[in-house]
């Protein structure tokens, strides 16, 4: 049976009692400032133009305004006093089986949470927070897409959302060291791993050691020529975290707990996050609230990290070994929504001879489609490519022949993109644009032996 007829099934087998339950979670889950931002919205319509799902398929539904009110007529009709006593006057709606479909459609279906109709709201509601209140309540009402649900249950049963066991993570780690050697040309560079004390604790998405390796090889070779101490845990090193797409806090406080765990365990001095947005928005920002807990270490992103290094002197790159024209995408979770905008742009402009920007960018740019769990939900893969139409057409519109994400989901569907839409590019990471311009220091041979240097 496909996910659509049995998230359908299970709508039309709920009880009244169920139902009202779930407007109960909801407004627990939604808090007082929610309750606030669902009795804001003027209705003025300039959310529309900001949304990528709107502006590729042009249905009402879509629009970020109209999906606030599916969720605020059910709140009106038992929280407001008006709303009970004239529904109709004030657009109530009975919690009912129609009224969760359009939830979830809306919830799920219609909204990566990107946060850029907020970005231009005209009275600042915060429509991704009810969004996520929303598939909150669905999630713990058992009406979550059953394979975002399976992300979820993946990260927390095996430790990474990808189910990679220690031996072959362990057995790949290895694998892109001696990788990582050829390249550097340096039989003595390492990928430590459980070094107790080091400096960094470097984290990073299973998609990396599952399908890209070239770019976790990129990090360590950026690791290597800045001469840090680092290293990787053999367990606790999935940075990603589905809780935050899926709405359940418990859940998302449980697969944080493993970073911080391993950094306990390892007594190293700063958690790294590689590049992943909401990987990143999940350990900076949301962990502490989820676990009612502040770390006792610094967390940063390895973008502000890389840049760092540059203005430490300790990476020398040069630009003319990468003349395509390079553009950025700003991934929503990590510019719009974590603050991480310069980092990224300052790492470029020292590395490729042609950048050019985007536009709009930085915070107004547009979500690629594969935020907000899209990537993970199978039945809305038609709707996610379409809208992703947007950023196809900001990519096009630069003439880049490569496009640089800081973010692997972003990557992912950027890579669909680039089939759909004809696009002729190559995406890359921040650190793999790094490792190809990186100029690395001549390693001299012990007296007797013959070896290759870098130059």
């Amino acid at each position: 049976m496909a996910d659509n007829e049995t998230l359908d099934a299970k709508i039309e087998a709920l009880t009244a009692e169920e139902l009202a339950r779930g407007l109960d979670i909801f407004r627990q889950k939604l808090g007082a400032a929610g309750a606030l931002w669902l009795q804001t919205c003027v209705h003025c319509g300039l959310c529309a133009e900001s949304c990528h799902y709107f502006l590729t398929d042009h249905e009402p539904q879509s629009i970020p305004a109209h999906k606030l009110e599916q969720v605020a007529s059910a709140f009106r009709g038992r929280y407001t006093l008006v709303g009970r006593l004239a529904p109709a006057l004030t657009g109530a709606r009975p919690f009912d089986r129609d009224l969760v479909r359009a939830w979830v459609d809306a919830a799920f279906g219609r909204c990566s949470t990107c946060g850029r109709c907020s970005l231009n709201c005209t009275t600042g509601v915060n429509v991704p927070a009810v969004m996520r209140a929303a598939r909150a309540t669905l999630t713990e009402m058992g009406l979550i897409p059953a394979d975002l649900q399976q992300v979820v249950t993946t990260a927390l049963e095996t430790g990474n959302n990808m189910a990679i066991t220690r031996e072959d993570w362990l057995d790949t780690v290895q694998w892109i060291e001696e990788e990582t050697q050829g390249a550097v040309n340096d039989p003595a560079a390492r990928i430590p791993v459980d070094k107790h004390g080091a400096n960094i604790l470097f984290t990073v998405n299973p998609r990396e050691p599952k399908f890209f390796p070239l770019g976790m090889q990129a990090s360590a070779t950026v690791f290597y020529a800045a001469g840090e101490d680092w290293t990787v845990a053999s367990e606790g090193w999935d940075l990603t975290n589905y809780g935050l797409f899926s709405g359940n806090n418990a859940e998302g406080g449980a697969i944080a707990r493993n970073l911080l765990d391993s950094m306990d365990r390892l007594g190293c001095r700063t958690l790294v996050i590689g590049e992943c947005g909401h990987g990143f928005a999940s350990a900076r920002w949301e962990a502490a609230e989820w676990l009612r807990e502040r770390p006792g270490f610094r967390i940063i992103s390895f973008l502000e990290l890389m840049e760092d290094y540059f203005r430490q002197g300790r990476l020398k790159v040069d630009p003319s070994r990468l003349t395509d024209r390079v553009t950025l995408h700003d991934p929503c979770n990590t510019v719009r929504q974590g603050g991480i905008s310069e980092p990224q742009r300052s790492i470029l402009r020292r590395c490729v001879t042609d950048f050019v920007e985007m536009t709009p960018n930085r915070a107004e740019n547009f979500c690629c489609g594969g935020g907000g769990g899209q990537l993970a939900m199978a039945q809305y893969r038609d709707r996610r490519l379409q809208a992703g139409g947007v950023k196809a057409e900001q990519i096009r519109a630069t003439g880049a022949r490569v496009v640089v994400a800081p973010c692997h989901n972003c990557i992912d569907q950027l890579m669909e993109l680039n089939r759909e839409y004809k696009l002729g590019v190559v995406i890359k990471t921040v650190a793999e644009i790094v490792a190809d311009a990186l100029v690395l220091p001549t390693i001299t041979p012990p007296a007797g032996e013959d070896h290759d240097v870098t130059s």
